[in-house]
């Protein structure tokens, strides 16, 4: 029998879902009218990307 190791590419698929919260973070900053609503929509982009960096040097 042979042994070998299975990869899972578990740290793309988060990657990519934490990436796409923060598109959303990204277009309510530039959509919301008010100040306060682009700040909280920057935080979730600046908050969700640096997660989804993190996932993928996690899981690698």
């Amino acid at each position: 029998m042979s042994e070998g190791s299975i990869e899972s590419d578990k740290e793309v698929g988060v990657a990519l879902a934490l990436g796409a919260i923060a598109v959303v973070g990204a277009v309510v900053m530039f959509a919301y009218p008010g100040q306060l609503g682009k700040a909280w929509g920057f935080a979730g982009a600046f908050v969700f990307a640096t997660l989804a960096v993190g996932a993928v040097q996690l899981f690698d």
